[in-house]
């Protein structure tokens, strides 16, 4: 018996195939028509480019600051600074990949580790990440030693002139330094993702750097994230390796989107850290245009896009602080939305509603991660909009606030403390919060809401705890009376 799903016997079941030509399955009428993309990972922001357009001033300052790792040396720390989309991460791993291409040319011995430390945000796992990297290319090299060393065994017998050509004095030779490659490879203990003592990881992390000559870039992405989550203490030790390590040097390259955060550091991690600094300027519209033109060359088929589409895509992303990622985006998802409609084109409609759906996407992102009480505010505002209330107010959203912690068992805040709520989802984009005067009665806060209702609601009632609210309207009588 043929099973498949859980619960179908696949035997029993029959497809109507008496109208052959006619049957479509579900993914027929998608697949019929002609792809716009040619190469659709080019746009997106994980892809390193073999060409980076105005960005060479950036590159040439790393490749000099680096190059000293190609002759033995140890490289200075590097931060590199810059606003989301300029261009840090692409331009950072696209020297970095030149560094160790041109080390194996030279056999020069030279490795770079990449971290995004906005994902990997504790000094355990910064660790750890980084020692398992190391263990893994040592017991690679261990084990590929190991098997030249025993071809070369095979090849020789004990007389002395067999062996001039190796560095081995004797086969005794051979089989004692085989065996200490199998002793090394059995000790060798990776780090779990939890459950060591922190000295324990930072000290299996050292004996892995150090267990071959090399020197060593270590890339950490968003480094102000893991100073905001973790402190100083891993830049510290990071920063101090060159003067225990007898083997390896370390070089540290940190990319950060905060020009400020090294405000918060040790002074001595400070000034080890910023030995060189590379600042990232915004791109302006024509850069952004030249950034898709190269990209969409290899991205689309040809004659996909009309000519108003990379200029509109760049005028977009250039009102949001010259942010490539987000032109990217925006061709990309205009693309997807052509292929979506059978489009035979990307036309300016579709880079229009591409824009709209980032845009919602973000709302609903940033919607999705806000702390309980926030949620409650914004359900308040919601709930009040819905009913025909308008110039809403602070004490308005308060009361209906009041009733729906009093719903779900959640801790009542001062009126102050929900004031300052609003004022953060105002700064978020999520609500408008205009202060008005009302005479003699003082001033107020009138409230609208700065984006989609039936979205941002959906979004929250999928929070448990307010998807458990099934009727508002009780609360929005008891809030009209108690105003």
């Amino acid at each position: 018996m043929n099973r498949g799903f859980e619960g179908i016997d696949l035997d029993d079941v029959v497809l109507d195939d008496s109208d052959e030509e006619g049957n479509h399955g579900l993914f027929d009428d998608l697949l019929s028509g002609e792809p716009i993309f040619e190469n659709k990972e080019v746009l997106r922001p994980s892809y390193t480019p073999h060409e980076l357009p105005h960005r060479k001033e950036q590159i040439n300052r790393m490749a000099t600051i680096l190059v000293a790792a190609l002759r033995g040396e140890t490289p200075s720390n590097i931060l590199i600074y810059g606003k989301t989309g300029t261009g840090k991460t692409a331009s950072a791993k696209f020297v970095s990949q030149e560094l160790e291409r041109t080390s194996l040319k030279y056999e020069v011995p030279c490795e770079v580790e990449y971290i995004n430390c906005e994902i990997t945000d504790t000094q355990y796992r910064v660790l750890a990440q980084l020692a398992n990297k190391f263990i893994e290319n040592n017991l690679s090299d261990i084990e590929s030693r190991i098997e030249e060393l025993k071809d070369i065994r095979e090849g020789v017998t004990a007389e002395s002139e067999q062996l001039a050509n190796v560095d081995f004095a004797s086969v005794q030779e051979i089989d004692e330094r085989i065996e200490e490659l199998e002793a090394d490879s059995e000790e060798i203990e990776p780090v779990p993702m939890t459950g060591w003592p922190t000295d324990r990881v930072y000290n299996t992390f050292f004996e892995a750097v150090d267990y071959q000559e090399r020197v060593v870039v270590i890339m950490l992405d968003e480094i102000d994230k893991l100073v905001e989550k973790s402190g100083d203490d891993t830049l510290y030790n990071l920063s101090r390796m060159n003067s225990e390590l007898d083997n390896s040097r370390v070089s540290i390259m940190g990319i950060s989107n905060d020009l400020k955060f090294t405000d918060f550091l040790d002074p001595r991690v400070k000034s080890s850290l910023g030995e060189e600094e590379i600042v990232f300027p915004p791109y302006d519209a024509n850069q952004l245009r030249d950034i898709l033109q190269h990209r969409a060359e290899v991205a689309f088929k040809e004659d996909a896009l009309s000519d108003d589409v990379i200029p509109l895509c760049a005028a977009f992303a250039a009102q949001e602080h010259g942010d490539a990622r987000r032109a990217l985006d925006l061709l990309r998802t205009a693309g997807e939305l052509a292929e979506r409609d059978q489009a035979e084109r990307v036309e300016e409609g579709h880079v229009r509603k591409a824009q709209d759906k980032i845009e919602l996407d973000r709302v609903v992102e940033v919607v999705r991660t806000l702390p309980t009480q926030s949620k409650l505010v914004l359900f308040s505002t919601i709930s009040l909009e819905k009913n025909g209330v308008h110039n809403i107010n602070t004490g308005e959203v308060y009361n209906v606030y009041k009733h729906l912690c009093e719903e779900i068992d959640a801790d009542i805040l001062t009126q102050r403390r929900v004031t300052d709520l609003i004022s953060e989802l105002d700064m978020l984009g999520i609500v408008n919060a205009v202060v008005v005067s009302k005479g003699r009665y003082g001033r107020t806060k009138e409230i609208s809401l700065s984006v989609p209702i039936e979205e941002t609601e959906a979004v929250l009632q999928s929070d448990s705890r307010l998807g458990d609210i099934d009727d508002i309207q009780p609360f929005m009588q008891q809030a009209r009376f108690d105003s």
